[in-house]
């Protein structure tokens, strides 16, 4: 086990709020760097924080910040960045693929631009963004690739009701399948992270459920503290695998999951794309 994560750099796409920054902040704590790799550059009016509030986040909490705008659709645009990073900071330890697009479309009513934006953000930048990082994953002590992305669990329920989006998010985790067999024996580990309830994000409270879901919801730093120790494990040692949060959590000694919700009493919501046969580890509902 590596003991901090002080001095790694992070490269986190969709850095500039919800579990992308928890991810940067909790990495920030130990002393990292943290590159902030996204599109928000200048206050959204339905969206909190930009990549200049991130980072002003991320120093506050005892890490150093790059903020990059980043469209991770664009070829150059992504490989100015990663470049950008390794320059600034002497090299890339740990990618997270977190940028994403959602809409849960059925068929007839998704537009073909947004089935193109979906996949172009879900699954082509995932893959752009490791092709580029690879280089640079290579030269580190104990590099990661995480994935926000869920288990590949091929039921026809994840995708009859929103077919694009399960494609595009699950072109994440294809993306885990295969780049995790590939470099392998380069020492790079490539995981995937998923939550096994919602997460209280601008995504939840715009797109899924509003207040009401919001507070049905654990935050942000659940995601946040799995991800941390997971970049802690040998990268040797952990790979391919697609981790649900609270038990991966649970794997690593953590019995008390109460801290993680937003409201106390409320009962939790699920998320999608949880397998059947994920069992919640004790507690976890407490």
């Amino acid at each position: 086990m590596v003991a901090s994560l002080k001095g790694k750099t992070l490269f986190i796409t969709g850095a500039s709020r919800g579990i992308g920054l928890a991810i940067g902040l909790r990495a920030a704590r130990d002393g990292a760097n943290v590159a902030i790799a996204a599109k928000t550059d200048t206050p959204h009016p339905k969206l909190e924080g930009t990549i200049h509030t991130a980072a002003a986040e991320i120093e506050a909490a005892g890490g150093r910040a790059l903020p990059l705008v980043v469209d991770v659709r664009e070829e150059e645009s992504v490989a100015a960045a990663i470049t950008r990073t390794a320059e600034t900071f002497g090299g890339i330890d740990i990618v997270v693929n977190n940028a994403s697009a959602i809409s849960l479309t059925r068929t007839p009513q998704t537009e073909m631009k947004r089935f193109d934006l979906m996949h172009q953000i879900n699954t082509r930048g995932t893959y752009m963004v490791s092709k580029y990082a690879i280089p640079h994953l290579e030269k580190a002590e104990n590099p990661h690739i995480l994935m926000l992305s869920p288990p590949l669990d091929m039921q026809e329920k994840w995708f009859a009701p929103h077919l694009a989006y399960t494609m595009a998010k699950f072109g994440m985790s294809l993306c885990v399948l295969g780049l995790s067999g590939e470099l392998r024996r380069a020492g790079i580990a490539v995981n995937a992270l998923w939550p096994r309830t919602t997460i209280a994000t601008a995504a939840v409270n715009n797109l899924l459920g509003g207040e009401a879901l919001m507070q049905a919801s654990r935050t942000p730093e659940i995601m946040a503290d799995a991800a941390h120790t997971l970049f802690l494990m040998p990268s040797r040692e952990v790979t391919g695998r697609f981790l649900i949060d609270d038990s991966f959590l649970a794997e690593s000694g953590v019995t008390d999951f109460s801290k993680y919700r937003v409201t106390p009493g409320v009962p939790l919501a699920p998320d999608f794309f949880v397998p059947d046969a994920s069992v919640p580890p004790p507690n976890a509902f407490a």
